[in-house]
């Protein structure tokens, strides 16, 4: 009996600062900002022009054609 091929996962289209980005699977806030290599504690996420408080970025998955703009936290002033 031939197995059929296993299909590539969907790829997902979202935007990240402006520039299109294709996931493999849906991700959560958490898992892009890990993919990305950024310290959470060093970035603010908005996502959809709302900024969930870094508690909730686990549970936040994300869905094509969402707008994500990260942006880095400095102190000072």
């Amino acid at each position: 009996m031939e197995r059929e091929a296993a299909s590539p996962p969907p790829s997902l289209q979202i935007w990240v600062n402006g520039e299109e980005v294709k996931l493999c699977s849906s991700r959560t806030i958490t898992d892009l900002v890990a993919e990305l290599q950024l310290v959470p504690s060093t970035v603010l996420v908005e996502v959809n022009g709302s900024a969930p408080v870094r508690s909730e970025w686990p549970a936040i998955t994300l869905a094509a054609g969402d707008r994500i703009e990260i942006l880095r936290v400095a102190a000072g002033g």
